[in-house]
């Protein structure tokens, strides 16, 4: 589980460290930086299958991606005595970074030596560190990157080189990872391929689950829910059918769903009381389709280390939010769960759970800041 996680130079998140549990509720206003923290997430997923600069790109750049104020804030700036001011002392730099009880993972992305490539304005990866424990520090660091070169310790603690020349496009977490020669790294990369995220289950009128797919075993739903009928199959399937029926019995009382084959193809269709004939996916309304494809994507039989919900709410009716609480309480038993919502029907019963930790966000001189207590954090040097 990630215990902590750190974000500096990142849009609003000039400087964030956050707790973290089993199971996670983010909320603050609208501007308070959520999506930033979303999207922080989604670039350090992009670093285990070597895409992170690439999303970087899509989103303009670094330049534009990075923290727009002052390196920091005086006690007279924040009091309004002197002007927001301040130019850069320290090299530009974009650090992404968690942690947890057994191990730790951070990265710093600048830019290149200008003039040298075509290629000039895209960020370099200066530095990776990979560590034991909850906090980097010199004794606990067992694998490293500085500039080109990548060193991991062996057996008896000593330093080996792993590689002399990797290209400052490519992590080493992609490029070095290895069950043979580096096999911790392998082993927190395809911890980091695990994560799942869900932000864009699609409920338009020409979305993918209101159609006929071709029917095969689908453990894991995909992204846009295209294949939501074959995920709720192969959920009843393989022992969760229980699972399925009562969270369908908890948002619709009276309510059932069902799996129509043809030719291959598979169709979801809803039984409702009082009707003689069932709904087609076709026939549901965004909300009611939303909330099945949440529960597809919660209730997987294939959970993985870390799921991340962005506005799960969206569409939902505010009397399904408790249903949707109670169904992302469910799927936190197998999985470390972050939620970011600004739905207060969904945060409050969510923070009722056990154990649950939240996180309000709020925006002070264009910077996001949390009133949490920062876990304890070290970045690698440069």
């Amino acid at each position: 589980m990630i215990g902590a996680l750190a974000i500096a130079g990142y849009r609003s998140l000039r400087d964030l460290r956050l707790p973290l549990g089993q199971l996670n509720v983010v909320t603050g206003a609208n501007g308070s930086g959520k999506s930033s923290l979303y999207r922080a997430l989604g670039l350090l997923a992009d670093i285990a299958h070597n895409r992170v600069l690439q999303s970087l790109a899509a989103e303009g750049g670094l330049s534009s991606t990075l923290w727009a104020g002052p390196e920091k804030f005086s006690r007279a700036m924040k009091s309004g005595e002197l002007p927001i001011q301040g130019g850069r002392k320290n090299p530009v730099s974009l650090r992404l970074g968690f942690s947890g009880a057994d191990f730790g993972y951070a990265i710093d992305l600048g830019l290149p030596i200008p003039n040298q490539s075509a290629f000039d304005s895209d960020p370099n990866i200066k530095t990776e560190s990979l560590w034991s424990g909850a906090k980097l520090s010199r004794g606990t660091v067992f694998a490293e990157r500085s500039g080109p070169a990548v060193r991991i310790r062996d057996e008896s603690g000593a330093w080996r080189p792993l590689m002399a020349q990797l290209s400052p496009f490519d992590s080493m977490m992609t490029q070095c990872a290895d069950p043979k020669g580096a096999l911790e790294l392998f082993l927190v990369r395809e911890t980091m391929r695990d994560w799942r995220f869900y932000d864009h289950l699609r409920t338009d009128r020409d979305a993918p689950a209101r159609k006929r797919q071709v029917g095969v075993y689908t453990p894991v739903l995909s992204g846009d829910g295209a294949d939501l009928a074959a995920a709720s199959q192969t959920i009843h399937e393989i022992g969760a059918a229980e699972e399925l029926e009562e969270t369908i019995e908890d948002a619709f009382p009276g309510a059932t769903i069902e799996i129509g084959r043809s030719g291959g193809h598979f169709e979801l269709r809803v039984r409702q009381h009082g009707l003689l004939r069932p709904l087609t996916a076709s026939e549901l309304s965004d909300g009611a389709l939303r909330f099945l494809l949440l529960s597809a994507a919660l209730l997987s039989r294939r959970p993985p280390k870390l799921m991340v919900l962005n506005e799960p709410e969206t569409s939902l009716h505010v009397d399904l939010l408790p249903a949707l609480a109670r169904l992302i309480a469910r799927a936190a038993r197998r999985s470390q769960v972050i939620v970011i919502s600004h739905a207060a029907g969904l945060v409050d019963v969510l923070s009722a759970q056990s154990g649950c930790n939240r996180i309000v966000l709020r925006k002070e001189l264009g910077e996001t800041l949390s009133d949490s207590e920062p876990p304890a954090w070290a970045w690698p040097a440069r």
